[in-house]
């Protein structure tokens, strides 16, 4: 008899890391495979504008949410509840009562942590209280043992289990993009300042200047950066002609801008795993990111690409000239890095992985 589990998790839209990581778990045939499980979707926001806003309509829906979780509680009485719950904050407060839900019913709870923040607020005597409440006799699931600080404070280490996000392996070996004349060089995140946006525009200006020939696609949606505030500030750095802002993409049209490019920056000050560093790692790219949560694990630094300080444009503008530069060396990293990927981050590799733990628990 398949053992029953209430996925309580985020599906897109709005697209982010932990959304896509939900939609495949939610449609994995080894999960549905080895147990019986039941999906609800935790997102209160159903695009990136919404994200801080209309107050009111996410209370509703909140509460239907809330409702529809206890309603599984009472009717498909779970043997694990999975939550993949928010380290701080008002998402924090949001999924608290629901994790408190949970405990009512003595259900084993699995907390998967897509970003991280603890540590942050740990020192507040209310979230202090709050956070022993949560992790008191509850399995953690984190992506990386770097990230296993943030919650150290509460979790004992036997509690906590490690497990990398994986994705499908779309690369087709068949249809190899043509050589660049002009290096391509690739941003691929939401427009928020803390992907390092901004610090990636500055150190192109660098390059610029420097004389280096070069083309950098910016593919992304809006978020707390507007895509005229975008185009302001590449015009102001006199980036026109060498910068281009693309959009949201999907599908073949994203699969197309990663096989025709030929170097993946992403200097993120502030993230938990990056998944958008093993999309490119998959199309051979080499990576140039940031020593930042889980990073240094995925991109391993003068292999498969270059670990930078954050916010240090200078540093990125070294790196991207020097694989230029060296374009035997760069493709290289990009071999090493799809190797590496193939090992570590597909969808196969994340289900074997995420079933066992389940299995455990």
């Amino acid at each position: 008899m398949k053992s029953k589990i209430l996925f309580i998790l985020h599906l897109p839209p709005p697209v982010h890391g932990s959304s896509i990581v939900g939609m495949y778990i939610k449609e994995s045939k080894l999960v549905d495979n080895t147990f019986d499980g039941k999906f609800i979707n935790l997102s209160t926001s159903l695009s990136m504008n919404e994200i801080g806003k209309n107050p009111i309509i996410k209370i509703s829906r909140y509460s239907k949410i809330f409702l529809k979780i206890l309603w599984n509680l009472i009717n498909f009485k779970p043997n694990i509840v999975y939550l993949a719950i928010t380290a701080k904050g008002i998402g924090f407060y949001k999924d608290l009562p629901i994790a408190l839900l949970i405990k009512l019913f003595r259900k084993k709870l699995v907390l998967h942590y897509h970003n991280k923040g603890v540590s942050n607020f740990q020192h507040r005597l209310f979230d202090h209280l709050l956070y022993k409440i949560l992790f008191k006799n509850s399995k953690v699931i984190l992506l990386s043992e770097r990230l296993f600080a943030d919650v150290s404070k509460y979790v004992n280490k036997k509690n906590v289990y490690f497990c990398p996000n994986g994705i499908p392996d779309v690369y087709d070996l068949k249809n190899k993009a043509k050589k660049n004349e002009i290096p391509e060089i690739l941003f691929l995140s939401n427009l928020i300042e803390s992907k390092g946006i901004y610090i990636l525009l500055e150190a192109l200006k660098l390059l610029k200047d420097d004389g280096v020939q070069f083309h950098c696609n910016i593919v992304g949606g809006e978020g707390n950066i507007t895509s005229k505030q975008l185009s302001k500030k590449i015009n102001d750095l006199d980036l026109d002609e060498h910068v281009i802002f693309l959009g949201k993409k999907y599908g073949d049209e994203k699969i197309d801008i990663l096989k025709s490019s030929d170097i993946f920056v992403f200097p993120t000050f502030y993230e938990t795993f990056g998944i958008v560093n093993i999309e490119a790692m998959m199309f051979k790219l080499p990576v140039i990111s940031t020593d930042e949560g889980g990073i240094p694990d995925i991109v391993k630094n003068n292999k498969t690409g270059f670990i930078v300080e954050k916010e240090n444009s200078q540093q990125i503008s070294k790196k991207i000239k020097w694989l230029i530069n060296n374009p035997e060396k760069a493709k290289l990293m990009g071999e090493r890095g799809r190797d590496y990927f193939l090992k570590n981050y597909t969808l196969e590799v994340f289900e074997k992985r995420l079933k066992k733990i389940l299995q455990d628990v």
